[in-house]
């Protein structure tokens, strides 16, 4: 059957996540930019090529903002200089940005140094493999995963063992839509999984140990809370719970149309009921080609009685689990970071011998395993290069915006900058759009940017939500009023001095929020929301603006990934069904593999008639089900051999009860895909099915002279 397909990737080393970045990968991408540059390869189809590795577009033509994974907000001393030495060495901004999702963004690189910048940043253990695109996202983890004392088992073993599994893995090459993933260590749910595609929740269940899985939920476009989906998994089944959630998503979620192609719409299109009955049949396949490499046991312990840390950096340096060791939050105005900060963060961990640092979903960072005698020492150097513990009036969080963002609306970093000290210790959270890549919806007050038109003329609005907490236990926002950017600093200042005024001793602002009556905010806002004709000058100008404000008509975003090639979807798919095949093969359930290689040729039999018969949408093309249905649409429209070959797969396996000699029809099987992607390359030179095909590669037909290696970053 040719060389075997890597289905089992979970043993790692301790405490890695194994080598996370592919020279050779760079290297197509670097050849690839050749092609996109000499006219060779298509705008649409670099797009797609550049995100998957993580390049993402801004609104500045000429310039682009790589995205760095780090699972789980883990780095390093090393990490951070590699970091800095791309800043310093490739970005025109000067300044890393970290993100809620714990990833760290660099902006302003030209696209011909994004290949050398992965390589600097892959010598230090660091990727920005789909790190953009339509795929597994960056997994995000509580920031006190490992240290913290309430937790039931430390996550980042799971995660670990999690990135590489997904890492490349073909069932999500090509999904409808990005996917993000969050774990938490205890049920308190720090990591907010009601705002994730997938939240995976530590627990036991009669003393053993395991995880709840919640799917569903997501900001932006229509906000939506995650379901329930399976009170318990076992720990060893745990891959393949998330396997059976992500092959959902890949199956039925809408490729035709962007805006619904989130799986929380597939919530909403089958009902929760139907939703959780699909995951249980597809959980119980997965687990049957998992049975054979069940996930080794990690460390679990009893936890102790006591506050949750809660969704982001602690607000004080805090004990860990650990004795004699805290973790020392650092708070990262904006999330901004500029090259000397991460220098002298990295410095001062050497000094210390320290060597954990955690990025977290409120952009700040978390300094880990620091000795009790050693923590007013790295205060003090904190205060050295210019940053320091988190205080009253800086839990502000803010996406770019209309800073670098092509879908960005207003200046919501400038307007954050203005917010905190209205506040007090409130949560606020800006996002330049509705995409919400602030998390608006879960914070004590978020906001996300519109445009209204008011007396004929567009005004910069910020919509508002009230009382949002992603943990266990909380809710997403509730919606109030649209306010005019120029009064939203007026609207929050009396939102917090009425919950000052107003909340009962011990009460939290989630809970103030939610017992006032529908009409409250608007009541309470109302000459602040209310703009006559004669105040129309005073609200044209968004917060930093010195001209009328306009929205920009940038041709959209990349938050939703380039157009697909459905071929290429239809080729990964089958080696999903491939892996799933030979799992089968090895346990001697020739039944269930031959169910798998009939679907894989069902998928790539129907990607060759999307191929060979394009239609004017993906809504009206021809959809086939039936191997023999898809043989004789083949029939005089591919060359004979290949449809023949097809023909005679379709009998034989139309018995579904497994064929007489299993290994030479899938031999047989695992030639022709090789034949078929062979043909489908010629016919679109620009499809890339590497890592889609049974033991070979296709890559992109482009051939450049390698690069001498990139002298290594000085410390």
């Amino acid at each position: 059957m040719g060389a075997p397909d890597r289905f089992d990737r979970s043993v790692l080393p301790p405490g890695t996540t194994g080598p996370l970045a592919d020279p050779d990968e760079i290297d197509r991408y670097e050849a690839a930019i050749a092609g996109f540059r000499a006219g060779v390869i298509p705008e649409d189809r670099f797009t797609a090529m550049r995100l998957q590795q993580g390049c993402y577009g801004q609104r500045q033509s000429g310039v682009n903002m790589l995205r760095i994974k780090a699972p789980g907000g883990k780095l390093d001393a090393a990490k951070l200089d590699a970091i800095a030495a791309v800043v310093e060495r490739h970005s025109q901004a000067g300044q890393a940005h970290l993100t809620t999702r714990e990833s760290i963004q660099i902006h302003s690189v030209a696209l011909d140094q994004t290949p050398d910048a992965m390589r600097m940043l892959a010598r230090a253990g660091l990727t920005t493999r789909e790190a953009c695109g339509n795929t597994v996202r960056n997994i995000t983890a509580c920031g006190m995963a490992g240290a913290c004392a309430l937790e039931h088992t430390d996550v980042n073993q799971h995660i670990d063992r999690a990135v590489v599994h997904f890492l490349r893995n073909p069932l999500n090459q090509q999904l409808p839509r990005k996917f993000k993933v969050s774990f938490s260590g205890c049920e308190r749910d720090c990591a907010q999984g009601l705002l994730h595609d997938l939240a995976v929740i530590a627990g036991r269940r009669d003393g053993e140990p395991g995880f709840r899985l919640m799917a569903g939920g997501g900001l932006g476009h229509k906000p939506r809370e995650a379901i329930l989906v399976r009170e318990f998994v076992p720990e060893a089944e745990l891959l393949a719970a998330m396997e059976a959630i992500i092959e959902l998503h890949e199956k039925h979620s809408d490729r035709s149309k962007r805006a619904k192609s989130r799986i929380k719409f597939l919530v909403d299109r089958f009902g929760a009921e139907g939703f959780v009955a699909r995951f249980d049949e597809a959980f119980e396949r997965a687990r049957a080609a998992h049975a054979a490499t069940p996930l080794p046991p990690q460390q679990w312990r009893t936890p102790v009685v006591g506050r949750a840390p809660g969704p982001g950096a602690p607000r004080e340096p805090l004990a860990q689990r650990q004795p004699g060791l805290f973790a020392v939050p650092v708070s990262v105005p904006l999330g901004h970071l500029p090259a000397a900060g991460l220098r002298g963060l990295a410095a001062s961990m050497r000094a210390h011998g320290l060597d954990d640092i955690r990025t977290t979903q409120d952009q700040n960072l978390v300094i880990r395993n620091v000795p009790g005698a050693k923590v007013m020492d790295i205060v003090a150097g904190l205060g050295a290069i210019g940053l320091a513990l988190p205080r009253a009036g800086d839990d502000v969080v803010a996406c770019p915006g209309t800073s670098t963002c092509r879908l960005g609306i207003t200046a919501s970093q400038s307007q954050a900058a203005r917010l905190g000290s209205l506040a007090g210790d409130l949560r606020i959270r800006v996002s330049g759009c509705h995409n919400g890549c602030a998390q608006p919806e879960t914070g004590d007050i978020g906001i996300y940017g519109e445009g209204r038109r008011m007396h004929g003329r567009l005004v910069p609005h910020y919509q508002l939500y009230l009382g949002g907490d992603g943990m266990a236990g909380g809710r997403l926002a509730r919606k109030g009023p649209s306010v005019p950017v120029a009064r939203v600093e007026a609207a929050i200042d009396r939102i917090a001095a009425a919950f000052r005024d107003g909340r009962v001793a011990g009460q939290r602002f989630l809970d103030w929020v939610h017992a006032q009556a529908d009409d409250h905010f608007d009541t309470m806002l109302a000459d602040i929301v209310d703009v006559r004709a004669d105040d129309l000058e005073d609200v044209l100008r968004d917060v930093d603006g010195e001209t009328e404000f306009r929205v920009a008509q940038l041709g959209g975003g990349e938050c939703a990934g380039a157009s697909q090639v459905f071929i290429g979807a239809a080729f990964f798919a089958a080696a999903h069904e491939r892996r799933y095949r030979d799992a089968f093969v090895a346990q001697g359930r020739t039944a269930d593999a031959a169910a798998c290689a009939a679907a894989s040729l069902r998928l790539i039999g129907q990607g060759l008639i999307d191929l060979v018969n394009p239609a004017p949408s993906f809504r009206v093309r021809r959809v086939l089900t039936d191997l023999s249905d898809i043989a004789e649409a083949l029939a005089g429209k591919v060359p004979d051999g290949i449809a023949r070959a097809y023909a005679a797969f379709a009998g034989t396996l139309a018995d579904g009860n497994g064929p007489a000699d299993a290994p030479a029809l899938f031999a047989a099987i695992d030639a022709w895909v090789r034949a078929t992607a062979a043909l489908c390359v010629e016919r679109d030179p620009q499809i890339d099915l590497n890592g889609a095909l049974p033991g070979t590669a296709v890559v992109v037909p482009i051939r450049i002279r390698r690069r001498e290696p990139v002298p290594a970053a000085a410390d």
